[in-house]
């Protein structure tokens, strides 16, 4: 989804990894006590999507709208910290993703995939994911009464009004990089939300999505390997939308 700009203006809005550049934020996520003791996130949670890559999105609760993302390696039967960088939620905060709804500007909760990544400018150094580049008839169709809901599209189908709709070129620094946040895709629900990536961070808040600096965006399509079925968990350090139920 389209990232909400901090003026209240039009809204718009995936072993080591590699060093940041100078300039981003990199820091360790605290989310309890038991983290502090040396017990790894993923290693709390009730699920991880059984591959041997993740990605955390922790926010402090369901109003915030800033936390950390947090990318981790399974190796040896143990999983390690690979990157962290400062993280964006959307502008009224997080809602659990089941019951979420479209247009409330909140970050859908729960473990979800990762279909692709895309973007407005070449893939990154190293990336393996597929790598969809964006171009002027590239859209991402949010109408509910469309056939294309929730798909990207090349072209605007008849049926999805461009006011429906996100023109991806139209927000070359947000859409610059991006993954595809597998929330309501597989089989979308009308009227649960559409558009929810992991993207290079705008002006401020989002309007669901969740979104880091240039730099991390960068290193995180680098590291992905979807031989090794990354997953994105989003959730909060406790409460009902806490990142260990997912």
């Amino acid at each position: 989804m389209r990232t909400l700009l901090a003026l209240g203006g039009a809204l718009l809005c995936l072993a080591s990894a590699p060093a940041l550049p100078a300039g981003s934020s990199v820091h360790s996520t605290a989310v309890s006590p038991a983290a502090s003791a040396g017990v790894p996130l993923p290693a709390r949670m009730a699920d991880t999507g059984g591959g041997s890559q993740l990605i955390t999105a922790v926010a402090a609760d369901t109003r915030a709208t800033t936390g950390t993302v947090t990318w981790w390696d399974r190796r040896g039967g143990r999983w390690v910290r690979a990157g962290s960088a400062p993280a964006r939620f959307g502008a009224k905060g997080l809602a659990e993703g089941a019951t979420r709804r479209q247009g409330t500007h909140t970050t859908p909760t729960g473990l979800f995939d990762l279909p692709y990544a895309f973007g407005i400018r070449p893939a990154p150094p190293g990336t393996a994911y597929r790598y969809v580049r964006a171009g002027r008839d590239s859209w991402w169709c949010q109408d509910n009464d469309s056939r294309a809901y929730n798909r990207w599209v090349e072209g605007l189908p008849a049926d999805c009004r461009p006011a429906e709709a996100e023109h991806l070129v139209a927000y070359g620094t947000q859409y610059a990089h991006a993954l595809v946040i597998g929330f309501n895709y597989a089989r979308p629900v009308r009227m649960r939300g559409a558009g929810i990536f992991l993207h290079v961070n705008g002006r401020g808040a989002t309007a669901g999505c969740v979104s880091v600096p240039a730099g991390a965006m960068r290193a995180i399509l680098a590291w992905a390997e979807p031989d090794r079925r990354p997953h994105i968990a989003v959730g909060t350090r406790r409460g009902a939308t806490a990142i260990t139920r997912y």
